[in-house]
């Protein structure tokens, strides 16, 4: 690849896709535009683009997502790695040699990612919203209830009194308790962190209908789902989707090494989480693909330390209950977010497609090696 890292990345939402539509038709590839119903933050259109390469619907047995912005703001660089990849004669022959087919979803949440928040237009975290929401109660997380009203208080930025009663909590049952208590997903704050909702989103329904429409005929399924704000700056976590159940998370350590993470095992940067957004590809499947296996990781980057990511999340969200705060406030909030999830260097934008070529690599040789299930 002989362009620097740099040049494919984005500093918004609209410069971003239109980088991804100029590299598509770069590659001789033409999109298909989900048109969002919303306009972004720069009066641009809002879409979840979806490109293709390879063998035709139904006709491909072997079948690569790679997926940006299921977090609206971890767009920015799931975005440039996306676009680097399409300018990379390399990859794009060894797609072409392979026989996979390779479904690029460019802005899962094109909401989020152009204003600037984490969540989607309705507030809920994507990644939270696969839940049955024909079935109640919703899961409930009584850790959540109990630190709501210090995550969020009325006045930002929190009191000291407000981050004395979040440290109790943590003396009393610890960081990793902490953090699931936040992070792992809650159904009755509306307004507040990790929300999943109490109905599918539209990125949801959109998605699904994708996957719908592309997986018919697959065999054999893997997906990279590109994420920031976890871990060590710069590096990229394999994180085991759930995908394939105990197989999936075998046929994952085998594709991408045995430093595959599982959150079931609790050896993750992340908490253990509910409503997962990879399990749609598992349920449509069954209707469209049945015995296709599925394999998968979520490759998240590094940015902040997680004290100090939690703490931007918190200011967005206190942010969105409280549209009368003051511009100047407003602002600075805004570029916390987007810099807690997108370190706008060079060098980190190198390290994330480095990593993500080879993950990509790695998950074309998985699925070319794989026997026919």
């Amino acid at each position: 690849m002989s362009a620097p890292a740099e040049t494919f990345f984005a500093q918004s939402y609209a410069e971003a896709r239109a980088k991804f539509l100029a590299a598509a038709e770069a590659a001789g590839l033409d999109p298909e535009p989900h048109r969002h119903p919303l306009l972004g933050r720069e009066d641009e259109t809002l879409a979840l683009d979806v490109l293709r390469q390879g063998p035709a619907r139904g006709r491909a047995e072997r079948l690569l997502i790679l997926s940006s912005a299921c977090h609206g703001v971890e767009g920015f660089a799931g975005s440039g790695i996306q676009c680097g990849l399409l300018a990379d004669a390399e990859w794009l022959a060894a797609v072409r040699a392979s026989g996979v087919c390779v479904l690029y979803l460019h802005g899962l949440n094109p909401h989020g990612f152009s204003w600037w928040r984490r969540v989607t237009q309705e507030g809920v975290d994507l990644n939270r919203n696969f839940v049955d929401f024909q079935q109640r109660p919703l899961p409930a997380d009584p850790g959540y209830e109990e630190l709501a009203s210090a995550l969020l208080p009325r006045h930002w930025p929190p009191s000291a009194e407000n981050e004395a009663r979040l440290s109790d909590y943590i003396a009393r049952h610890g960081r990793a308790a902490w953090q699931q208590a936040v992070s792992g997903g809650q159904y009755t704050q509306e307004l507040g962190l990790f929300y999943g909702g109490h109905t599918p989103t539209w990125s949801h329904i959109t998605l699904r209908h994708v996957l719908e429409e592309h997986l018919a005929g697959v065999r054999e399924l893997a997906w990279i789902d590109l994420h920031t704000g976890l871990g060590p700056c710069g590096h990229g976590e394999r994180i085991d989707t759930g995908l394939g159940a105990d197989e999936g998370l075998a046929r994952a350590r085998q594709w991408w090494g045995a430093g595959v993470t599982s959150l079931r095992e609790g050896n993750s940067s992340s908490a253990l989480l509910q409503g997962l957004m990879w399990s749609v590809a598992e349920s449509v499947c069954a209707q469209v693909a049945p015995g296709a296996r599925c394999t998968g990781i979520a490759l998240e980057f590094g940015t902040l330390p997680l004290d100090e990511m939690i703490l931007a999340l918190r200011a967005d969200h206190w942010l969105a209950a409280h549209p009368e705060a003051p511009p100047e406030q407003a602002q600075a909030i805004k570029r916390q977010i987007r810099d807690a999830f997108y370190i706008d260097t060079p060098a980190w934008k190198a390290q994330l497609l480095a990593q993500a070529r080879e993950a990509a690599q790695q998950a074309l040789a998985g699925l070319s090696a794989a026997p026919h299930p």
